[in-house]
């Protein structure tokens, strides 16, 4: 029988059977299922499997943590169920099938919106940096500080702040009036063309040769008349599509549409000259006559009944609804449509009042993790997963906190949306605006306009008490002694103490070396949950310096596992046992190893320094991806002892990254 036949065999059982399984696979360090009924999946009693370090479902797919050893599971999980395994690319597609139509559209969006939120969040920062020197007046006009009778700026009053002014509007010109050109490559990025043809259709929507959108209002007669095109049987006026979210999107799949028609009808000789020229001319054609002003007249009218909601009498039932269900939406994915209707909401009045729920929401569910962070102070594993999930809640990433935590004890999940909607409400009727998007957590008081940054830290605090106090005392009740891992058994007898033994020769302080360069974070900073919550154990998270491309030994060890076919990832023992996982990006197995290549092979004994492997940063972005690298000690008790030195610039082979008592 093999290592983990036992642990396959009740995993088959408890995820629904055969019957249940549409597909399955593995990454690095998960099963990765697609459940004809998730339902039936028992998640308590497959995390409790020795084997599992935890679950959570994503994009339908249905993925059980196993670890570095996964590879092997995986065989006797496939050789004891009879099912033959997939492709991931199959398995994806197998996901996407298991779900309904309104959640394929939503995960299509997300993935549009992922590569370009980077973005909005920079430029978000820099609306409100500029808000704070240029909009707010602290002066008076004799120079004296005084916010309630001030009518200077800092802008005002020192020429070098004048300058920074204006000149960091370049910046915020290029994020929310060119934001056509971002969506239109990111939609022909996701659907699979040609990249440059969509970058060349977001440029004819806000070219300089049309009238800027944000100026039809005001356009005199001459305006008019100097942008009008005419064809002789037909006119219409050149308007530009600056900020417009839906125009481009519709825009863009036209082009997406087009391009994949007439490839398939192309002879393949003359496929380079014709497909380019037949699906961007058109596409123009269409998004300026067609589909641009249904995508103008869309994208207003979701921006004004949303703003009605959020500005009308009935303002504060709205926010509390939206307060109390934002945190169910992101465990479906529907959450991504708000990234749309945000920036509508910008591009059109200047601010949004939904942005600022949103990151309430956030911290609420933070909050309530922090509470069975204290509940469960005696329950070592349950730790291991709370604080980073606490951490990363507060920072705007709640995935770890909704599915390792709240979603698994229903009753924080509950809390938090109750927390979240008493200051939804709080904060909707005092219709605090937000400058655009930003870091949805506890930094995200610095995207509030300034004039609102006194009520929004008062909501921040409710969204603290209220979720923490509920949860911590729901949770006294709710919470039996395991789950807070208090002990009741009676102790046993004390033995004798033995002579404590002397230390062995060969404990020594070792070094780790950075497996490539870049700068060093906590992994709790990985923007994965399975590593940011240390479900498959410490360690930290390295974002590649420009150009390193190289990911070498951080010790002298023995290769135990590498991934054929994605090479994204590889998995070492040192000579001591420690068990090492570098993890290149975040679902870069979805890639099928473009621009990765492994430069050894399992069982390969290599030395400290020496490459291992070698990868694309530039098309790990293009693929949407994040190109953080995960440095993780794997394995049972083997990080006892381990120092990590997070927080600076490392060069690969060369700095020391952690430490640890052999």
């Amino acid at each position: 029988m093999g290592k983990y036949t036992e642990d396959a065999g009740r995993l088959l059982d408890l995820v629904g059977g055969k019957g249940n399984i549409s597909a399955v696979t593995h990454c690095m360090t998960r099963m990765r299922f697609v459940l004809v009924d998730p339902g039936k999946a028992d998640v308590e009693a497959i995390e409790e499997l020795p084997s599992a370090k935890g679950t959570f479902t994503q994009a339908g797919q249905f993925q059980v943590i196993i670890g570095n050893d996964v590879a092997d599971f995986y065989q006797e999980f496939t050789a004891i169920s009879g099912i033959e395994g997939v492709s991931k690319e199959a398995a994806k597609e197998a996901a996407g099938a298991n779900q309904n139509p309104l959640q394929r559209a939503m995960g299509i969006l997300g993935e549009i919106f992922a590569p370009i939120i980077p973005a909005l969040i920079c430029g978000g920062l820099i609306l409100g940096f500029r808000n704070i020197i240029g909009e707010v007046n602290f002066f008076t006009d004799a120079g004296a500080f005084d916010l309630q009778h001030g009518t200077k700026s800092i802008a005002d009053m020192w020429t070098f702040w004048n300058g920074m002014y204006n000149f960091l509007w370049v910046i915020g010109e290029a994020v929310f009036h060119m934001l056509p050109v971002g969506i239109c490559w990111s939609v022909t990025r996701k659907m699979g063309t040609a990249q440059i043809l969509g970058i060349v259709l977001g440029l004819t929507l806000v070219s300089p040769q049309l009238l800027n959108g944000f100026s039809v209002a005001t356009a005199t007669a001459e305006d008019i008349a100097a942008h009008t095109y005419d064809f002789g049987f037909y006119s219409f006026l050149g308007t530009g599509y600056q900020g417009q979210v839906i125009a481009s999107l519709m825009a863009a799949f036209v082009l997406v549409w087009l391009e994949k028609f007439f490839t398939r009808v192309t002879p393949e000789v003359v496929r380079m000259i014709v497909v380019p020229f037949m699906s961007l001319v058109p596409a123009v054609f269409i998004a300026h006559l067609v589909v641009g002003p249904i995508g103008w007249a869309i994208g207003n009218a979701i921006a004004e009944v949303v703003n009605w909601g959020l500005s009308s009498d009935v303002r504060v039932l709205f926010a509390a609804l939206f307060g109390a269900v934002y945190a169910p939406l992101v465990m479906t994915g529907l959450h991504h449509m708000t990234n749309a209707i945000d920036t509508q909401l910008v591009n059109q009045l200047g601010y949004t009042t939904l942005w600022p729920m949103i990151a309430l929401s956030n911290i609420a569910q933070g909050s309530a993790v922090l509470a069975m962070t204290v509940l469960q102070r005696r329950n070592e594993r349950a730790e291991q997963v709370n604080i980073p999930a606490c951490i990363s809640c507060y920072l705007g990433v709640t995935e770890p906190a909704l599915f390792g935590v709240n979603l698994k004890y229903k009753f924080p999940l509950v809390c938090g949306m109750i927390g979240s909607a008493c200051a939804a409400m709080v904060c909707t009727g005092f219709g605090v605006q937000a400058l655009s998007i930003g870091v949805g957590g506890l930094p995200g008081i610095l995207s509030i306009v300034f004039n609102f940054w006194g009520i929004f830290a008062a909501c921040m605090l409710i969204v603290i008490v209220v979720p923490f106090a509920l949860t911590y005392f729901v949770g006294m009740r709710q919470l039996g002694e395991k789950d807070r891992g208090v002990v009741t058994a009676a102790a046993p007898a004390k033995a004798p103490e033995a002579a404590a033994p002397a230390p062995s020769a060969a404990a020594a302080d070792r070094v780790l070396l950075a497996p490539l360069s870049g700068t060093v974070r906590p992994i709790t900073e990985m923007p994965d949950p399975v590593f940011s919550s240390r479900a498959m154990g410490d360690g930290l998270a390295i974002e590649p310096a420009a150009g390193a491309d190289t990911v070498v030994a951080p010790a002298d060890a023995t290769v135990a596992a590498t991934m054929p076919g994605s090479n994204h990832a590889i998995g070492l023992v040192l000579d001591d046992g420690m068990e090492l996982l570098v993890h290149v990006g975040v679902d870069t197995v979805e890639m099928g190893g473009d621009g990765f290549a492994c430069l050894v092979e399992q069982g390969q004994r290599v030395s400290a320094g020496q490459p291992l492997m070698t990868f694309s940063a530039e098309k790990i972005r293009a693929a949407g991806h994040p190109t953080a690298v995960a440095f993780v000690v794997t394995g049972e008790g083997s990080a006892t002892g381990l120092a990590l030195l997070d927080g600076m610039d490392a060069e690969a082979g060369v700095t020391t990254v952690a430490t640890y008592r052999a």
